[in-house]
């Protein structure tokens, strides 16, 4: 296997982590100099999409929300990002790993999402410099 496969491969792993797939519309809110480049690469080859920005006026499936302790009010933020959502999509909240610059405490995120009507399903390491903390909406019984 060549370097570029492999890269590659490690690349599509990172955004499969997260449960995204082929077709999805994925938009991504906080973009700043410090983001994870490689995820956000591996976002784009897993969907086949490239990622849709903040000014984006159409559904998403996905909101990659990249969020960091100075960046204002978490509840605020997790409010905002449901707006395009579809229903059953998600919100990938980014914070910084503990000890980083910006590091958001679990429990301000636990305190938000809920606040927000979000729960969070799962947490993984999505990046080198960042963790990743999976909420959605309560699905609604018709």
């Amino acid at each position: 296997m060549s370097a570029t496969a492999g890269q590659a491969q490690s690349e599509r792993s990172l955004a499969e982590r997260l449960g995204l797939k082929a077709g999805q519309v994925v938009q991504e809110i906080g973009f700043d100099d410090d983001v994870d480049e490689g995820l956000r690469e591996s976002v784009e080859a897993v969907t086949e999409n490239e990622l849709v920005d903040e000014d984006y006026e159409d559904v998403v499936d996905v909101v990659l929300l990249w969020w960091r302790e100075e960046d204002g009010d978490l509840f605020e933020g997790l409010t905002d990002a449901m707006i395009p959502l579809t229903g059953g999509g998600d919100i990938w909240l980014l914070t910084p790993k503990a000890g980083r610059e910006g590091h958001v405490e679990p429990s301000d995120i636990g305190e938000a999402a809920q606040t927000a009507g979000l729960s969070q399903t799962s947490s993984v390491s999505a990046a080198k410099e960042w963790s990743g903390t999976r909420l959605v909406a309560p699905k609604v019984r018709k």
